[in-house]
């Protein structure tokens, strides 16, 4: 592991600029500080000391760029199915038999790996990159099934 005073000296000499770095392009100082301490946990732990200049700075836009990808994802995936403003009214049962009739749609009309992808995303709670390393599929290709898993449920249900 890296001595304490060489990541201090790592870090009083790159945090700025690394900060300033994710700043940019995060456009969020808290998530921007996250960003840099996350890299500096890492180097720390797992003793990968700087190979040049530009490795932490480097390492801070990769960083940016996952955190910035996650974010569009995880809008993509919200924007799939909108909440309806009247589901708030309806009693709770109706829900309830709404989600089991969508749920057995789904296990009867839908073909693998749309059927897994939906159960994973909404029974298990897992996010599109987890779903896709759990199926071994790209998580773009992951988001696209689910997309269309939704669009066949609008379809069906009438939802709009």
């Amino acid at each position: 592991m890296l001595e304490k005073r060489n990541i201090e000296q790592l870090f009083r000499q790159n945090y700025s600029e690394m900060n300033h770095l994710a700043r940019v392009l995060l456009g969020d100082d808290e998530e921007a500080e996250d960003v840099v301490q996350d890299i500096f946990l890492r180097v720390a732990r797992n003793d990968i000391p700087p190979k040049n200049d530009n490795y932490l700075l480097v390492a801070v836009r990769n960083a940016c760029l996952n955190r910035i990808r996650q974010k569009q994802l995880h809008e993509k995936v919200r924007n799939l199915l909108p909440i309806d403003a009247d589901a708030d009214f309806q009693p709770i049962d109706k829900e309830l038999e709404r989600l089991e009739d969508i749920a057995a749609f789904v296990n009867e009309q839908m073909e693998e790996p749309h059927r897994s992808i939906f159960h994973l995303r909404f029974d298990e709670d897992l996010t599109i990159a987890e779903i896709a390393r759990r199926l071994g599929l790209n998580p773009n290709t992951t988001y696209k099934y689910l997309a269309q898993c939704m669009e066949h449920i609008r379809q069906h249900f009438n939802i709009h």
